[in-house]
């Protein structure tokens, strides 16, 4: 077994990048401490950080000093490219890595890049560093601008390559390979090597090739002009916009790029007034060539306009430019965490996760971190794929996680809302989201309206509701979705992002109504502290709970607890500890404890106990000797809605804990709240949880 693995390659532009940010999230899920290292870096401007570096350590918040990730430069190797200086260049890159290894469970090595000149002594060296450093190898090899052929002789001749240096190989990934060559390859490729090779292919993802709008910017040197905000744009395609308009129009595709000179105004309000067009595809944006600007009056236009995708201007010649457009290689950046999350998808999809696990993974971290509990919940949600409606269906935040949320093939989504504003607002934000890929309902226009009407006037006319009010209501997003899960349309609902708590859970209380031997719906929120995962209950639901709520509440907080992969030990929440303190609020949290040692005697609890003396080991070993739960509770229960709510929003701020949910239990069906503050995270993970929620229905 290993604690480090290599990823190399043997040519440019491989995409080995997938690979590094894949293994690195699938090693998080494992083990709490990952290290990264790249040993040679192609970065020439000493200001300038990595990108690819500087885009692993951010998104997963690795804890490691930028300076300590490499050891040498692409030009000091080059630079010192002589026999003399190779045991200089090793040593000082194993003395580096080894005061890296030292502090992590397992090390994610990255080979160089094999830009310009050097390629052949690159491969040496990197053969050199993974054999010195013990790491086996995991090869990447580039299907693109190749025959099938071609991709498979490259392959058995690197991995040859390597074997002749006596390094091991794990396994070896062609990448970017042609989606109709990629059965072919992977039969090839498992003929011609060893049976213990992992073998990974591929297809070519146009997600991860496209440049966006930034980096054609940055390529061509470019002003941006207008459209700022939405320079993140991704460019699959671009056309010349040399033609007369009508014909023009015929070529629009979906996030085409408009390469046209400066004073073909017909032609720039033309593709304007497609973008905004629910009969056109989207565009991503318009590059205006060889210096030419409109002119004044046509600026003016544009400013006025609401949505302005990016214009940018170049002083290069169209056919200058569109040459230099198609010679750019996409990177993956700290900016860009929509390609990230591409990425690992990709990984995921097409990486046998458990053969690889089987033989790297050494360690396994003792309880759960942050980062192993999301990947779990996407795990697991994806595991059973659920329905979920979402009623605010034009609110920005919605969208950019639904855009996610299909993205990743993690649920079915229904947005309620009217189709037309829905689209022109995915446009506008421009994002990458087929509305064909999910469903939308106005409620007063859908077909399932009238029967709706029936369904909840029959339900609630014994509480006054005739069939006006019923009509009425079912014109509601929240009761229209409420009854969607209802009648089994879709199996969960998530809503508050405009909405209040009450308007969101209201209908639920009406007509879902509570689970059997369940009186009161309570809340919880997963607190994701930096090593450790927490409940926190009830946080937004019950003002001020009677014992025998606050024991229902501690009930099912510890049932979500186990159910979401976190050991329950409970403390029930108050300003003493043991027998210490009394009075009416002491006395409450006391009965409540007493309560559920009653009726679930199997659960760990402590009660009534301090919040620090709940969470730190020092202090509950001295104030609760030899309890259980003591300095260890991972479901901490709060005597009322004021504790609760204060206490998770300051941990939540002054540690900058993510904390997910609430998470509404108690119902027969998962309706979840969101805050009116939430964000898009909130609203991704939210949709997480409660499509796993739907698993146990």
């Amino acid at each position: 077994m290993t604690k480090n693995i290599f990823i190399a390659s043997a040519e440019p532009y491989t995409g080995k990048s997938v690979v590094a940010f894949g293994m690195v999230n699938m090693l998080l899920a494992k083990t709490q401490k990952v290290g990264y290292f790249k040993p040679i870096i192609a970065q020439e401007d000493s200001e300038q950080k990595e990108q690819h570096i500087e885009a692993i350590l951010d998104y997963f918040s690795l804890p490691i000093n930028y300076q300590d990730t490499y050891a040498f430069t692409r030009q000091q190797i080059l630079h010192d490219a002589k026999a003399e200086h190779t045991g200089h260049m090793i040593n000082t890159i194993i003395s580096k890595y080894k005061k890296l290894e030292d502090n992590y469970d397992f090390t994610v090595i990255e080979g160089s890049d094999f830009l310009g000149e050097g390629i052949a002594f690159e491969f040496e060296s990197n053969a050199l560093i993974a054999k010195n450093l013990g790491a086996p190898v995991m090869m990447v090899v580039t299907g693109k601008d190749k025959t099938a052929t071609q991709l498979i002789n490259t392959a058995v001749n690197v991995y040859r390559n390597f074997m002749l240096r006596d390094v091991q190989v794990l396994g070896i990934v062609a990448n970017m390979v042609a989606p109709k060559d990629a059965e072919q390859v992977k039969l090839a490729l498992a003929k011609q090597l060893p049976a213990d090779l992992m073998i990974t292919v591929i297809p070519l993802e146009s997600g991860l090739q496209s440049p966006t709008m930034k980096e054609i910017t940055h390529a061509l040197n470019g002003k941006v002009l207008f459209g700022a905000d939405l320079m993140a744009n991704q460019v699959d395609n671009f056309v010349t916009g040399a033609m007369m308009l009508p014909n023009f129009l015929s070529y629009i595709k979906e996030n085409v790029l408009i390469v046209t000179p400066g004073d073909r105004g017909d032609i720039i309000i033309g593709s304007l007034q497609a973008n905004l067009s629910a009969n056109y595809p989207k565009v991503a944006g318009i590059v205006l060539t060889a210096g030419t600007l409109p002119d004044e009056h046509m600026i003016r236009l544009i400013e006025g306009l609401q949505t302005v995708i990016p214009i940018i201007s170049v002083e290069k010649g169209t056919f200058e430019t569109t040459t230099a457009i198609g010679a750019i290689h996409s990177k993956i950046t700290i900016d860009n965490k929509k390609k990230i999350e591409l990425a690992i998808d990709i990984f995921e999809k097409y990486v046998d996760m458990q053969a690889l696990d089987d033989k790297i993974i050494t360690f396994r971290y003792e309880g759960i971190t942050p980062h192993m509990f999301q990947y779990q919940l996407v795990k697991w949600a994806k595991s059973q794929k659920k329905h979920i409606v979402l009623p605010e269906g034009n609110d920005e935040r919605i969208l950019k996680a639904v855009e996610r949320l299909i993205s990743q093939d993690i649920v079915d989504i229904t947005l309620l809302g009217d189709p037309l504003e829905i689209g022109t607002t995915v446009k506008r934000l421009g994002l990458n989201l087929d509305l064909n890929t999910i469903h939308i309902h106005n409620p007063a226009d859908s077909e399932h309206y009238d029967d709706y009407v029936e369904t909840l006037y029959e339900l609630r006319k014994t509480k006054n509701v005739n069939m006006e009010m019923a009509r009425d209501m079912m014109t509601d997003v929240s009761y229209f979705g409420t009854m969607m899960v209802y009648k089994g349309h879709a199996d969960g609902m998530v809503s508050g992002a405009v909405h209040t708590t009450q308007h969101t859970i209201r209908p639920a209380l009406q007509f879902v109504k509570t689970k059997p031997g369940v009186s009161v719906v309570s809340s919880i929120f997963f607190m994701c502290l930096p090593e450790r995962v927490a409940i926190f209950g009830d946080c937004a639901v019950n003002p001020n709970p009677t014992a025998i709520q606050l024991a229902e509440i501690a009930i099912s907080s510890a049932e979500s607890s186990a159910r979401f992969g976190i050991e329950p030990r409970i403390a029930m929440l108050s300003y003493s500890s043991g027998s210490s303190g009394e009075g009416e609020d002491v006395e409450r949290v006391r009965a409540a404890t007493a309560i559920v040692k009653e009726r679930r005697p199997d659960l760990k609890i402590e009660g009534p106990i301090q919040y620090d003396a709940a969470v730190d080991p020092s202090v509950g070993q001295q104030k609760m000797p030899g309890s259980e739960v003591a300095g260890r509770a991972s479901v901490l229960i709060f005597p009322d809605l004021n504790t609760g709510n204060n206490t998770y929003k300051a941990v939540q701020r002054e540690t900058g804990a993510l904390a997910i949910g609430p998470m509404l239990q108690g119902l027969n069906k998962p309706i979840n709240d969101l805050s009116r503050g939430c964000t898009v995270d909130d609203i991704f993970n939210t949709v997480v949880i409660t499509a796993i929620q739907c698993q146990d229905i």
